[in-house]
């Protein structure tokens, strides 16, 4: 599953640093989440770690992106391939 940011984000810049897939970006108003990026984590943490940093709590589960933990382990393995 990918996540994604809402608009109850206040921009306070805390989660892009904290994304290993450099996945989290700044949009036209407010930070965003490439879900072709975003593995939750899953190969870095045992948990999304903008989740655990975000003051407001607007990074849910993306409903449109739901992958299951092999899909985002197989996206983990392609994101770091296409790092070498």
């Amino acid at each position: 599953m990918a996540l994604m940011i809402t608009d109850q984000c206040i921009n306070c810049d805390v989660c892009e640093p904290e994304c290993p897939n450099l996945a989290i970006y700044m949009g036209s108003e407010i930070y965003e989440i490439d879900p072709d990026k975003c593995t939750e984590c899953v190969g870095h943490f045992d948990e999304p770690q903008c989740v655990q940093v975000c003051p407001v709590a607007c990074i849910p589960v993306n409903p449109e992106r739901v992958e299951v933990s092999d899909q985002l382990w197989a996206k983990f393995h392609r994101l770091q391939a296409q790092a070498k």
